[in-house]
């Protein structure tokens, strides 16, 4: 079992989540980043990925996609799900994500969905400024923000568009999309709001 704070909570939902999460669609849940997303093939980074949607319909859509997720569990039904595709699984972490290395490779657009909140102030500095090693210029890291009680996931902690920018200037980014309070695409989640970011590497 990931010893990764911000997994707490979702061992005790494996299947659940995992229902929950393959019947949202990339396209829908993801509509106001497509604009965003680089022609393809492009290098493509699912930080957070659970169990592997967005990096599937990323595949399919003909980017080279590493997939990286914290929870080994969640892999495990990642590679089953999409063995027919060409991503790379990694069992990593924010905001180091150290199996990345550090000149590797550079990507075009990093997507998290759903993370954000699972990391606390120092963790989510650190993570746009690991970020701001691994994108290229001009690349995107598409970044969704929870606000609401706990879900499945019980570590998660306040999050704000403000802060975010800040990071993204100190980093070398700038803020090309803001959307705020936006309803949950799940039902019964009246008291969660989302907002929609997207950083442009400077």
């Amino acid at each position: 079992m990931s010893a990764v704070p911000g997994t707490k909570g979702y061992e005790k939902v494996i299947e659940a989540f995992s229902q929950v999460s393959s019947s949202l669609e990339f396209a829908d849940v993801n509509r106001d980043f497509l604009h965003l997303l680089p022609a393809p093939p492009a290098n493509v980074l699912d930080a957070g990925a659970g169990v592997g949607q967005n990096s599937a319909a990323m595949s399919e859509l003909g980017h080279f996609v590493v997939a990286v997720e914290p929870l080994e569990e969640f892999l495990v039904i990642a590679r089953a799900n999409y063995s027919h595709l060409n991503i790379e699984w990694i069992n990593d972490s924010l905001p180091s994500l150290n199996s990345l290395g550090s000149e590797d490779k550079k990507f075009d657009f990093i997507l998290l969905a759903g993370v954000w909140h699972h990391l606390c102030v120092v963790e989510r500095r650190e993570c746009i400024q690991r970020f701001a090693h691994v994108i290229n210029p001009g690349g995107i890291c598409a970044i969704s923000l929870r606000n609401g009680p706990a879900g499945a996931g019980k570590h998660v902690f306040p999050v704000s568009c403000v802060e975010l920018a800040d990071y993204a200037t100190e980093f070398g980014f700038k803020v090309v999309l803001q959307i705020e309070n936006q309803v949950s695409k799940l039902p019964n989640k009246s008291d969660v709001m989302w907002s929609r970011v997207a950083l442009e590497k400077i």
